[in-house]
């Protein structure tokens, strides 16, 4: 585990954030009255707060207000006077109190009440936002290394990321889609680097306008960008080394680990500004080598069959981005976003797989392999606004295209006791993925209305060849073509009302999703399947604030998970040769409901946030690991696996203790629950899995600690625990880490040096138990998790 961000969530939102409009006009004529002097007091004690004039049209507005409750007032000889309460809010960033009508020597209309806010994405209640700015403990890794201190974040052990227990969640980045971290899901985390992101947006509660997949919740990534008047960027260099000692030694035959793995990450950002115009383009290199996989596992059989066996895996990485665009303002109505992203990501595995039956004098098998493997992203995104003349009126039309390619190769040697085999095989899969979005945001007296439509074609050739040598394990009959075409047009509508105490946000997402995957006919085992479905999901939240800075607040909303192409991808995946993953184009999506009750409370010095949650999910996507009838070998096959429910709480509390110290600590408990269930492994043979009800609980805590030291060195320590989870089949043991590190700025601000450790005591590894109808799998993964680092960076 590692820490990165500030894992303080921005719960008090500072004033200046909300702008406030109207128009006025000549009740009886509906002529427009200009220049007529608009006041704005505050309600409490009628203090004068700021004052503007109409323009030719009648219209007028207020930037920059505070949360607060005010009174506008009209005033011109010949007209009676006219009064309007306005309440500033948390919800909206714009209101539009709409068309004010005085009347000439008549008595003041009656009150209206409006609502606004100010930056709804560090303030509401349904997502956390967290800066990388701080990010000392952690700076030059990867953006998963930086979520794993983040409140109700946990990473597993093969890099996914989980929200409050489950791994169904849906990575953005600037809030679009792209194959970069996975469009269905999530992918790529584990080497973007966290150097090019701003800052992380959590959200555990999406609402109508989000894409109904991922039912945990959506991360954000904001990358990067600045927009500073002329030229402008920054430039940075961090390098370290993991696996500084070996954890366990091997078992025989096994060639060495790779240790002292070196850790390199230049980035560089350049920003020009110019009136309208502003350009960015930003380059990132990550040069990773790891041991990634050192575990040690033991099956056990029902018919008494012991096998020891380890898999080492030394993988080198090098990822390189580079995003660029071009924002550019036509008039004040009109603007126009251009902007790519492209990345390769070049894979090298090599490693040694021994098994030994009965004990470790008798190695029946040693599969040694080299993994040789490119993908390569573009994304493209146009974003066109449109702003109307009412501040916050805003129509957005945008089109995104994706395309990502997996090439990748494999060599194995298959030494057995009588005799060594050559087997490989090569798989290309191109991704096609376009989108078309349209919003439409209005600002209201009281809220917002927000309209939109989304849709997106996605198509997916994948082509696999294997090559197996004799008595291979490589299943020759399982290879050929197989496509994955994805349709799905989707609509929303959202409603937001706010007054002093109370918040009220209803939406309702309608999407008809048509899916195909179409299977060589000439497969061994699987045939071409797909599935269709025509689904409303709401999002409803209530608050109530009582008081200032205290909301009590209630949701609750319906959405899906709809299998990624890798979860029904037919080709066996031999990552060992005795343990074999495959996907299942018979695969449903599971359809997740949810409900959210949160208080949240801000004080001078401090916030807290506590939350108690349930998710019931129908269709449980998961893998189901079953024995080949008269062979040791299991295939781990996705299936739905019936009802599961997740209930816990979530408690994140933020303290400055005093100038040098504040502390931030985060509290995860949840039951996790199974229910009985039923499935049929097609492959390679049908073999039936049945499972009885499980039950659990678990979670994680986790406290950071940010110091100010003598000589102006910030400090940043972080501890994290993980309690033992589980999943169907089986277990995942605790798991515990202590990061730090120190960052001092330098050249009067505008450089900076930053040390920092992840899993310092060296204590995290997972453990994992699987149990099937016939055998026992326990296993001890010591991946490298220790890594120091070092970096400086020059801002100019």
């Amino acid at each position: 585990m590692t820490t990165g961000a500030t894992a303080i969530p921005a719960i008090a939102q500072g004033a200046g954030t909300v702008t406030l409009s109207g128009r006025v006009q000549d009740a009886p004529s509906g002529q427009p009255i200009a220049y007529l002097t608009v006041q704005l007091r505050r309600q409490r004690d009628t203090a004068f707060v700021a004052g503007r004039l109409t323009d030719s049209t009648g219209a007028f507005v207020f930037t920059n207000l505070a949360r607060g409750e005010y009174v506008l007032d009209l005033r011109r000889i010949g007209y009676a006077p006219l009064s309007r309460q306005v309440f500033v809010g948390e919800l909206s960033r714009f209101l539009d109190v709409g068309m004010l009508k005085m009347e000439p020597a008549a008595p003041a209309l009656d009150k209206v009440t409006v609502t606004a806010t100010r930056d709804e994405v560090a303030n509401a209640m349904d997502r956390k936002s967290y800066t990388l700015a701080e990010n000392m403990a952690q700076s030059g890794g990867s953006v998963v290394q930086a979520m794993a201190s983040l409140p109700g974040v946990t990473v597993t052990q093969d890099g996914k990321i989980q929200l409050r227990g489950s791994d169904k969640v849906a990575v953005l980045i600037d809030g679009k889609q792209s194959a970069l971290t996975g469009v269905a899901s999530q992918a790529g985390l584990e080497n973007l680097p966290a150097s090019a992101i701003e800052r992380i947006e959590i959200i555990t509660n999406p609402g109508a306008k989000f894409d109904a997949n991922a039912s945990a919740g959506i991360i954000n990534l904001v990358l990067k960008q600045a927009k500073q008047e002329g030229f402008n960027g920054s430039v940075g260099f961090t390098g370290g080394a993991g696996s500084l000692w070996s954890r366990r030694d091997n078992l025989p035959d096994v060639r060495a680990q790779r240790l002292f793995t070196p850790k390199l990450n230049p980035n560089l950002a350049l920003n020009y500004r110019r009136g309208g115009t502003n350009s960015f383009l930003r380059g990132d290199w990550l040069h990773s080598p790891t041991m990634n996989k050192n575990e040690f596992a033991t099956r056990t059989y029902s018919d008494g069959t012991v096998i020891t066996q380890q898999i080492l895996r030394n993988r080198r990485t090098d990822y390189a981005t580079l995003n660029g665009g071009v924002d550019h303002a036509f008039d004040a109505h009109n603007s126009l976003t251009v902007s790519a992203l492209f990345n390769r990501e070049k894979i090298l595995d090599d490693g040694d797989n021994p098994y030994f039956a009965g004990g470790l004098g008798n190695r029946y098998r040693l599969w040694q392999f080299l993994e040789d493997e490119v993908k390569y992203t573009a994304f493209a995104s146009t974003v066109f606004t449109h702003r109307f003349p009412q501040p916050g009126h805003v129509l957005t039309v945008t089109g995104n295209y994706s395309f990502h390619r997996e090439d990748e190769q494999y060599f194995f040697t298959n030494t057995l006791s009588t005799f060594t085999g050559e087997d490989a095989f090569k798989l290309l899969s191109d991704e096609h993925i376009g989108d078309l979005n349209v919003d439409y945001v209005r600002p209201l007296p009281q809220g917002r209305l927000e309209l939109g439509f989304k849709g997106r074609y996605r198509s997916i050739p994948v082509n696999m060849q294997f090559f197996p040598g004799p008595q291979s394990p490589i299943d020759s009959g399982a290879g050929g073509w197989a496509t994955y075409r994805e349709k799905i047009p989707a609509a929303y509508a959202t409603y937001v009302f706010e007054a002093p105490t109370l918040e009220v946000e209803g939406g309702m997402r309608v999407e008809q999703v048509l899916l195909d995957y179409e299977v060589n006919p000439d497969h061994n085992t699987y045939r071409s399947d797909g599935y269709r479905y025509f689904q409303p999901f709401p999002t409803v939240r209530f608050a109530w604030k009582p008081a200032n800075n205290h909301k009590l607040s209630l949701f609750f909303n319906r959405r899906v998970d709809r299998p990624n192409e890798v979860d029904i991808r037919i080709f066996p995946k031999y990552d060992e040769p005795e343990l074999i993953k495959v996907g299942n184009p018979g695969l449903q999506p599971q359809f997740t409901t949810s409900v959210d009750l949160g208080y949240r409370a801000a004080w001078s010095s401090g916030s807290l946030y506590a939350a108690g949650y349930r998710r019931i999910v129908d269709a449980t996507i998961t893998r189901i690991a079953t024995q080949a009838p008269g062979s040791p070998i299991l295939y781990n096959v996705f299936q739905n696996a019936g009802r599961s429910w997740i209930t816990g709480s979530e408690l994140v509390w933020q303290q400055t203790v005093s100038r040098g110290v504040s502390l931030s600590t985060n509290a995860n408990v949840y039951r996790t629950t199974i229910g009985a269930f039923s499935v049929l492994n097609r492959y390679p043979i049908p073999v039936t899995f049945t499972a009885n009800r499980e039950s659990l609980i678990s979670g994680n805590f986790k406290v950071n600690a940010n110091l100010l030291l003598p000589g102006r060195v910030d400090a940043r320590v972080s501890s994290i625990y993980l309690a033992p989870d589980l999943f169907p089949q089986g277990r995942i043991g605790a798991r515990y880490a202590l990061d730090m590190g120190l960052r001092r700025n330098v050249q009067q601000g505008r450089g900076e040096l930053v040390f920092n450790a992840s899993d310092l005591l060296n204590t995290n590894q997972v453990r994992r138990t699987l149990t099937g109808a016939d055998f026992r799998y326990v296993s001890t993964d010591y991946l490298e998790t220790q890594v120091v680092r070092m970096g400086y960076t020059w801002k100019f």
